[in-house]
């Protein structure tokens, strides 16, 4: 096993398949693809002809590469065509059972120094390799998918697994490009298994009707940046696919957040796949087509509810931080008049000082012009008390996260605005019908969730009470649309969307740190080149703040009293400790220069 892998078996023509062939052929190995299938052993030559045209066509291999590229590449329906392999690489469908027919039928044809790696990303590596006449050559490969684009190659040791044999795979995996993660043997492994938990959630959320499908798919790309939604994502990988995974994750953890929701079995066993069978969350233009076409669920162009919106020229913003200066600068942007108030005259004129200085960075990157910057700061007017509020039509607050302090600023809104005004709250977290209750209105009032930083985040979440008018309603999304951010509807309960669907994850990554799984840095490259995020959990935690995190996790346990919600026990030590991200200068990293 000490030895290059230079020849490789690929057992698994389909998609998953096809694309490791094609990443081994790029990086100059000789590959036999095995299918028992011969339309799906022509499908892969054909698929692999035209990927290589491609390359050629972008100037990523020359015609002379490309043809020796696929001169290595031979095809096979008997797994015997395997036995001069130095590595062979399982990708059949994802059952236990098949999988091990072809790891016992490999014992008697492969050569003893032959690594046998599986690319399960749910079946026990361990059990397999127990079931095998040589377990220690046994281990798991997990390439994600498209393999020829994702950088992560997840390594999978069980404890039967020779040291020798992870070397080998691992010097393999960095020779074709990619990023090897070591990691145990559990159903998920770390990318998988923080990014099902996840989906899962998110299909119980739309199962619920707590919102649309659109919406929380466009909630998660918009308030999180993340590539796609996950009901989309869901669609993309395969409903039954997704199913069996969890099904896995929850038979080894019995937490109900990776209990598979049973929307996942109803569309599985209705043939409702996803992509591949053209319907699935949402329905496609053919079978394996990415064009999603409109059904029944589609929603027309007219806005959510039958309110009749109200006229809104001046908007309150109550508050002096970030958040509050960062709203008050999307609404003068948009030409509103805007009136910041704050507990004194000075914290409002400093807020307006740090909208100029906002305004003035986005003129240097040649954003927005120096008469529309002059423009925005004169509709901006600073206020010391929300007796300023009187006049206005909308009134925001984004003040400190405690519901007394919330509740009473309410209750002097109810006094101060005029009639027909909408009172809209900025909370994060908690119950925004508390908030409504101080009034003399809670038709009016409704939550306006921005995300930070306001002026470059598109998305806020419309938080609506069993209280909350129709017309309050469709003000809001009038508003929203006019200031050109995306509204997305969601009811009042903990968390909206994106907190709901975000923190538990943060909290799961958090949990295999605790478990001694995985180490910090490598659930971070896990998750960014495997999923495609755009940070790894723990970095995000770390700019989101602990304490912050902490206390959300603290609502979500709270509000649904699920035991998989409960904060992890680290998070609360680290935020015990002081320990609360970039602001403190530590927290899972050290920050140096905060």
């Amino acid at each position: 096993m000490g030895t290059p892998l230079r020849s490789i078996a690929v057992v698994g023509l389909g998609t998953m398949g096809t694309g490791i062939a094609d990443v081994l052929l790029r990086a100059g190995r000789d590959v036999v693809g095995i299918d028992v299938s011969e339309p799906a052993a022509r499908r892969a030559v054909a698929a692999l002809a035209a990927s290589t045209a491609r390359a050629v066509a972008r100037g990523h291999l020359s015609e002379t590469e490309r043809r020796a590229a696929l001169g290595r590449f031979r095809t096979s329906v008997d797994l015997r065509a395997a036995a001069d392999a130095d590595l062979v690489i399982e990708v059949v469908t994802e059952e236990y059972e098949t999988k091990r027919r072809v790891f016992t039928e490999l014992d008697d044809v492969v050569r003893p120094t032959a690594v046998l790696a599986t690319g399960t990303n749910a079946l026990s590596v361990t059990r397999l390799a127990a079931e095998s006449r040589h377990p220690e050559r046994v281990l798991g490969m997990h390439f994600f998918n498209p393999a020829p684009a994702m950088k992560l190659v997840e390594v999978v040791s069980s404890v039967l697994t020779s040291p020798s044999a992870v070397t080998a795979v691992t010097e393999l995996a960095r020779a074709l490009g990619k990023e090897p993660v070591a990691v145990g043997d559990r159903p998920g492994f770390v990318a998988d298994g923080l990014l099902f938990g996840y989906l899962n959630q998110a299909a119980a959320m739309y199962e619920s009707k707590y919102a649309s499908r659109e919406d929380i798919d466009a909630a998660m790309r918009l308030g999180c940046g993340l590539p796609m939604g996950p009901l989309a994502l869901l669609d993309l990988i395969g409903i039954d696919t997704a199913r069996t995974v969890l099904d896995a994750m929850y038979a080894d953890s019995h937490d109900r957040l990776h209990a598979p929701a049973p929307i996942l079995r109803q569309l599985s066993d209705a043939g409702l796949t996803g992509r591949k069978a053209g319907r699935g969350f949402y329905a496609y233009a053919s079978p394996g087509s990415a064009e999603t076409v409109p059904d029944a669920l589609t929603p027309g162009p007219v806005a959510v509810g039958s309110g009749v919106p109200r006229e809104v020229r001046s908007v309150g913003v109550a508050g002096s931080g970030t958040m509050a200066a960062g709203i008050a600068e999307v609404f003068a942007k948009a030409g509103y008049s805007v009136v910041i108030a704050a507990r004194s005259p000075e914290k409002a004129e400093a807020a307006k000082a740090r909208i100029a200085a906002s305004l003035a960075r986005s003129v240097e990157r040649g954003r927005l012009t120096d008469a529309a910057r002059e423009a925005a700061l004169t509709r901006i007017a600073p206020a010391g008390s929300l007796d300023a509020f009187v006049d206005v039509d909308l009134a925001l607050e984004a003040v400190a996260e405690d519901l007394e302090v919330k509740r009473e600023l309410f209750g002097t809104l109810d006094k101060v605005c005029k009639p027909g005004a909408v009172l809209a709250t900025t909370t994060s977290s908690l119950p925004v019908v508390a908030c409504a209750r101080a009034t003399s209105r809670p038709q009016d009032v409704i939550g306006m969730h921005f995300f930070n930083p306001a002026p470059a985040m598109k998305l806020v979440e419309l938080v609506r009470t069993v209280l909350t008018s129709d017309d309050a309603h469709a003000t809001v999304r009038a508003v929203t649309a006019t200031i050109k951010k995306h509204p997305v509807d969601c009811g009042d309960r903990a968390g909206f969307i994106v907190n709901a669907l975000l923190f538990p994850y943060l909290n799961n990554a958090v949990k295999m740190v605790e478990q001694h799984y995985a180490t910090v840095d490598d659930i971070d490259a896990a998750i960014k080149l495997g999923g495609g995020y755009p940070m790894g959990p723990f970095e995000l935690l770390d700019v989101v703040g602990l304490d912050v995190s902490l206390a959300i996790e603290k609502v979500l346990h709270r509000e649904f009293r699920d035991p998989g919600l409960a904060p992890a026990p680290l998070l609360e030590h680290l935020v015990a400790a002081g320990c609360l991200g970039r602001k403190t200068g530590r927290g899972f990293r050290e920050h140096v220069g905060r």
